[in-house]
């Protein structure tokens, strides 16, 4: 399974093992057999269900720890219930930070979507993040090598070094701030990660997303006439925003929930309070349900609250009042699914 490696005794028995980014941000080509194939590095590994694998372990001591910072008498039970709330494909990176397991209400342009959300967020794609600025789906964390350094020190417990004072803050991270997350320091002769991450931060900005073909992916004359609709200067006017080819704005590409007419709970769990613009380079793969399992295809914004692309282009046009025919709102679509 690509992003795992195991450590053997003498023996030739199993003692640890250790995971890499591409155990969720890699997937197969399914050359073989369904999960057995060549390797597609960058494609978000919508299959895996990684609140599961944690509730499998026999220790939730540790998280039981701290979450009881911000929920005093949290057991070992509960835990794995939110654990396994998130379902497949799907992450919560910053429940060990703030200790919020649910959105109370999701609401979409003054209409409520859903109650007691799971706060786990879609994992992301990891191909085609060249050329634009925050790589998160909430705004400020940072760029992508500001996240591998997050991630390496603070969710897959590698030996480095992570500093943001912005995690002192304890109305907004009770957790990190008592547990000086924002803090940590290995000397350098010891330190296993940031030696790394030049490396990998190139490797990650070379890879480049995959590309539709036409007939196969997607409508040519259909999304043809998507193009002219979402321009920056088309009926639905996406282009705005997400521009022309990065999918997303040159520079500070980052929206306050007021702007987008949602809901602010995964905003407000960043450390600036917005939502990214998404790049949407090689988005075809999700709605297709390429290389994964059909049941966990689809599924758009940062929550996964649009089960398709036309939900999606529903939800623009109802909450922007732009007026689209069901023909337009399908050629968009077909235009998303060419780029």
């Amino acid at each position: 399974m690509p992003g795992l490696t195991g450590f053997f005794d003498n023996a030739g028995r199993l003692t640890s093992v250790g995971i890499q980014c591409a155990l969720c941000h890699s997937t197969v080509d399914n050359s073989f057999a369904f999960g057995i194939g060549r390797r597609l590095d960058g494609w978000a590994n919508r299959d895996l269900n990684v609140g599961a694998i944690i509730a499998f372990a026999p220790n939730m001591q540790p998280f039981v720890d701290l979450l009881q910072i911000v929920i005093p008498g949290i057991d070992a039970a509960t835990v794995r219930a939110v654990l396994n709330s998130w379902g497949p494909g799907k992450f919560d990176a910053e429940l060990l930070f703030d200790g919020k397991a649910v959105n109370p209400q999701q609401v979409t342009n003054g209409v409520v979507t859903g109650t007691n959300v799971p706060g786990a967020t879609l994992l992301p794609n990891a191909f085609g993040l060249a050329g634009f600025n925050q790589h998160t789906w909430t705004g400020a964390w940072g760029t992508v090598t500001y996240w591998n350094a997050l991630v390496a020190n603070l969710e897959m417990g590698g030996k480095g070094t992570f500093f943001d004072p912005r995690l002192d803050d304890a109305a907004k991270f009770p957790i990190a701030a008592a547990k000086g997350f924002g803090h940590v320091f290995t000397d350098a002769d010891h330190d296993l990660i940031t030696s790394k991450l030049p490396a990998l931060h190139f490797y990650q900005l070379a890879t480049p997303a995959p590309k539709p073909q036409p007939h196969v992916h997607f409508n040519p004359a259909a999304a043809k006439r998507g193009d002219a609709l979402f321009a920056a200067d088309g009926k639905a006017g996406c282009g705005k925003c997400h521009i022309e080819p990065l999918w997303t704005e040159p520079g500070w590409n980052l929206h306050t929930p007021l702007v987008m007419k949602i809901d602010s709970f995964q905003a407000d769990r960043a450390p600036d309070n917005t939502y990214k613009t998404m790049n949407l380079a090689g988005i075809f793969v999700r709605e297709l349900g390429i290389f994964m399992n059909p049941d966990n295809k689809g599924r758009f914004y940062h929550d996964g609250r649009f089960e398709t692309l036309l939900d999606v282009v529903d939800s623009y046009n109802d909450r922007f009042n732009l007026g689209l025919t069901n023909r337009e709102k399908s050629d968009i679509v077909e235009y998303l699914k060419s780029l």
